[in-house]
């Protein structure tokens, strides 16, 4: 593909998960003209049949026809391939990414968590990794049918090994591109390994307190106790971030605050999933964190009693 048509936004696109995630994502794109392939699970035949339905703040569309799979081995090699599956599916990647991606192409991964981009370069050692950091409220509400309450953007940083700093890459910007054109707010970080530890600063608590205490994020700041503890587990986990060279400020701390009591009341990711007796995404979130801080020589207390806790509750949901 030339220069030209790279710049023209001829990418192919493929989403691997089409939740409540991924779903939007790939509608939003397809919407705006991309060329955008859909591997479902669940409602393959529904969605094959009847296409997307997206109820959004910014405005509500219907995609009647998409393209959908319920097999990779189907799916066209595409330029950039989407993975927006929970990381508890991870295992599955090894399957599903090496028949889609092209040779030089680009793995955009939109999940949670840290070392994920890690995993994928050692599937496909010649593909480029880009991770994605989503600020989203949305639920998959029926078969392809998707609900956006709010926000939407997705800040992008390049993944080089070791997580050294790749700076603003032409892909990183390419891609921003395509999704700014389809109405999404596209942010570039120039040091993806800050920008994840920074998205932990506001996972970690809230993800991990909610499951625990059974509380969505109004009732832990209304109350002094949570609100208090919250605030010391964000100053530990930009503790394990100064362990990675990493420097978070406490300013920073402040704002997450602020921005969760002004909010609307918000069941996290991981309350949902726990409700719906799914697996819990604890290792990506919590558990890959708190491990490498521990290598580093860094003790973080209250994160090993939320993680411990955690795996105690889902093994226990699971049964």
């Amino acid at each position: 593909m030339s220069g030209q048509q790279t710049m023209l936004g001829d990418r192919k696109y493929a989403i691997i998960g089409t939740g409540a995630l991924g779903g939007f994502y790939g509608a939003k794109l397809q919407k705006a003209g991309l060329d955008v392939h859909f591997l479902v699970k669940s409602d393959y035949e529904h969605v094959s049949q009847h296409g997307l339905i997206i109820e959004s703040k910014d405005g509500d569309f219907t995609l009647p026809q998409v393209n959908a799979y319920n097999d990779v081995n189907k799916m066209p090699p595409c330029d950039v391939v989407v993975v927006a599956l929970k990381t508890t599916q991870n295992h599955l990647l090894p399957q599903l990414l090496p028949p889609v991606v092209k040779d030089d192409g680009v793995v955009l991964v939109l999940q949670n968590g840290l070392g994920v981009e890690e995993e994928i370069t050692q599937i496909l050692p010649n593909v480029h990794v880009i991770g994605g950091l989503c600020f989203l409220c949305s639920n998959k509400v029926g078969l392809g049918h998707i609900r956006h309450l709010d926000y939407g953007h997705i800040t992008l940083g390049e993944y080089l090994p070791a997580y050294s700093q790749a700076g603003i890459t032409q892909r990183m910007q390419q891609i921003a591109d395509d999704f700014q054109n389809a109405g999404i707010g596209m942010e570039l970080a120039e040091d993806l390994l800050l920008a994840r530890w920074k998205k932990l600063v506001w996972n970690i608590p809230y993800n991990g307190l909610s499951v625990i205490l059974n509380a969505s994020t109004n009732e832990l700041m209304a109350n002094p106790h949570t609100s208090t503890l919250v605030e010391e587990i964000m100053y530990e986990v930009t503790a394990g971030a100064k362990s990675m060279g990493r420097n978070i400020l406490d300013s920073f701390i402040q704002t997450m605050l602020d921005y969760t009591v002004k909010m609307t009341p918000y069941r996290t990711s991981m309350k949902i999933d726990h409700d719906e007796r799914r697996p819990l995404e604890i290792e990506a979130i919590i558990g890959n964190p708190l491990r490498t801080a521990q290598s580093l020589g860094l003790d973080l207390a209250k994160i090993s009693c939320l993680y411990h806790q955690l795996k105690f509750i889902d093994a226990r949901n699971q049964k």
